[in-house]
């Protein structure tokens, strides 16, 4: 869902967008984990896959919360009408940071990926409380600078703050309307018919495959204000030597340039698909 959010001022409405991006951003990382642990070959694959999204977890997602209870949640309980609700999602925390628990000692495959299935869930439900009830509601009070309560909260604006994450329009377009030629300025990329999940892909008669499956986000089913962040917040959870196959609408160069940007030499790019309905590519992490 998105909320139109009317603000006070350009700076509060900045400061919204900035929160909303990172929402988006932490909620791709987490699905990205959580599609990792369900889709693990065997328990110690998916043990591993864990421990990576339980040291998210204590890195992002819990230092995230307790920027909340001391710099948003304080101004949005002295306002009558969000006062139970802010004593919820201060509840809601006590249950996010005990799934997390759960999962940290989840000891075998289906329990990881229930505790991490849950986690999402509880997460998602979390923040669109957020996006569409507290930070409208402290972006409209004239007594209020969401700006200044979160200004240099790594915490909560991410990497955001101040500027805009998304130089290029959803098709290919810079912001003066000139479509996106030339290079991805530094990502490698090659044209590849073979499948995502490498060689033949376990789909020929032979039944073998003689690479690794990667999990699939369809960037074409998120909302178009949040798609970047929430395609940076999955690579996020890539880890080294593996990668992630990524469905667009078009062809993502200007997605690509800004990826590059954020990471050099980071990833490389293996089109499988290019269009004209959707372009398919396998972005994979170098090795440690």
């Amino acid at each position: 869902m998105n909320t139109v959010v009317v603000a006070s001022s350009e700076q509060d409405s900045s400061a919204v967008e900035a929160v909303k991006q990172h929402h988006a951003q932490m909620a791709g990382t987490l699905a990205g984990h959580v599609t990792r642990i369900a889709a693990a070959p065997d328990d110690a694959s998916a043990l591993l896959a864990r421990d990576h999204l339980v040291e998210w977890a204590e890195h992002d997602l819990v230092p995230h919360a307790k920027a909340e209870e001391s710099a948003m949640y304080p101004l949005a309980h002295a306002d009558e009408r969000a006062r139970l609700l802010v004593d919820a999602m201060l509840v809601e925390h006590q249950l996010i940071l005990g799934l997390v628990g759960s999962l940290r000692s989840a000891s075998d495959r289906v329990h990881a990926a229930a505790e991490a299935r849950a986690l999402a869930v509880t997460f998602d439900s979390h923040l669109a409380k957020e996006n569409d009830q507290i930070l409208p509601l402290l972006a409209g009070k004239s007594d209020v600078s969401l700006a200044d309560a979160l200004a240099g909260m790594h915490e909560l604006l991410g990497g955001h703050e101040g500027h805009d994450d998304h130089g290029h329009d959803d098709h290919g377009h810079d912001l003066h309307g000139h479509h996106a030629h030339g290079d991805t300025g530094g990502v490698r990329q090659e044209t590849s018919s073979a499948s995502a999940t490498g060689g033949c892909g376990g789909g020929c008669a032979c039944g073998e495959s003689d690479g690794p499956e990667y999990p699939e986000l369809d960037a074409r089913t998120v909302p178009h204000a949040i798609r970047h962040a929430t395609i940076f917040g999955a690579l996020d959870a890539v880890q080294p030597g593996g990668g992630l196959v990524l469905v667009a609408p078009h062809d993502p160069l200007p997605l690509l340039r800004q990826l590059e940007g954020r990471e050099p030499g980071a990833f490389s790019v293996d089109y499988l698909e290019r269009g004209p309905e959707a372009w398919r590519l396998l972005l994979q992490r170098a090795g440690a």
